[in-house]
């Protein structure tokens, strides 16, 4: 039996006043305009250095990717949005997904080829009376861990996507019929995909990521641990926007072992923990479980500061 199906918030109003007043203005990369310019250009000034660090301590995963193997997901993932679930500029997808690598791969791609990324959000956080749509909106295509199938169940969807999140790839535990399994999908696509113009609502995310990573001082030396899902500011800014556009490279930890951080901060060079939502981690929560609740914010050691969001709203 299935419960209210989870809140579809826009990743631009997620972001709510982030950069309002009092929040410094930041630099966005000279002759960037889009999602696709900010990933060129990371391409092009930093390929090989390791941009996302992912860990699960539930399974001992632990995988890296530099922005060439990055790269190579996102467009393969653009491809199969295009070409398998034959969507275009200006339509819809959600994405209901943990803390994970796959958790920025799937919105990065979504902006790639132009589309609106919706964020599922199933926990208790206030959001204000717009922020959400509808509950009958249409998403094109539903990108949804595979744990999450019978809670996203009520949701209006042309096409469901899930993902095991098993290490190595793995597919679905149990197949389910009409619908697709990511990691049977996504291989054959080509690693190559040309970007059309950038829809204008991309420059704001744009925007919000540079005024965050200027507030917090975050430069291309910067490796900044994350705990925080997609489907709250903090994850989406401070595990995602905030450290691509300042040149930084993120860790994300899924399910994470309090009694790991300390070692994990000096194995991975931790300059800065970007703080996770205390609201988060409660039963039924969007990312309950991965360890993005108010333990995930201990104390941190010398040197590694933390990161709180500017002006939220």
């Amino acid at each position: 039996m299935t419960g209210a199906p989870p809140r579809l918030v826009p990743a631009a109003r997620l972001l709510g006043s982030a950069g309002a007043a009092g929040t410094p203005d930041g630099d966005v990369p000279a002759g960037v305009r889009g999602i696709a310019g900010l990933l060129a250009h990371r391409l092009a000034t930093d390929p090989a250095r390791p941009l996302v660090t992912f860990y699960d301590d539930a399974t001992g995963e632990r995988v890296e990717f530099s922005a060439i193997t990055l790269d190579n997901w996102i467009a393969k993932t653009a491809n199969m949005l295009v070409d398998t679930l034959g969507l275009g500029a200006g339509d819809r997808i959600g994405v209901d997904l943990p803390t994970h690598w796959l958790g920025l791969v799937i919105p990065l791609a979504g902006w790639l080829a132009g589309l609106e990324v919706v964020l599922a959000d199933a926990g208790a956080r206030a959001l204000a009376a717009d922020a959400s749509l509808p509950p009958a909106t249409r998403l094109g295509a539903l990108f949804v861990a595979e744990d999450r199938l019978d809670a996203t169940a009520g949701l209006v969807v042309d096409e469901t996507v899930a993902l095991s999140l098993r290490p190595l790839g793995g597919r679905m535990l149990r197949p389910v019929p009409g619908v697709l399994d990511y990691s049977a999908e996504v291989p054959p696509h080509g690693d190559r995909f040309a970007p059309p113009p950038p829809p204008p609502e991309q420059a704001e995310l744009l925007r919000a990521g540079a005024r965050v990573a200027t507030a917090w001082g975050l430069g291309p030396a910067d490796r900044v641990l994350s705990t925080a899902p997609p489907a709250t500011a903090e994850g989406l800014l401070g595990g995602l926007l905030a450290p691509l556009v300042a040149g930084a490279s993120m860790v994300l930890c899924r399910h994470l072992d309090p009694a790991a951080l300390t070692r994990r901060i000096d194995s991975e060079r931790i300059t800065a923990i970007a703080a996770a939502p205390a609201s988060i981690g409660g039963p039924g929560a969007a990312g309950a479980g991965d360890g993005a609740g108010a333990e995930a914010n201990p104390p941190t050691g010398p040197g590694v500061r933390t990161l709180q969001l500017p002006h939220l709203g």
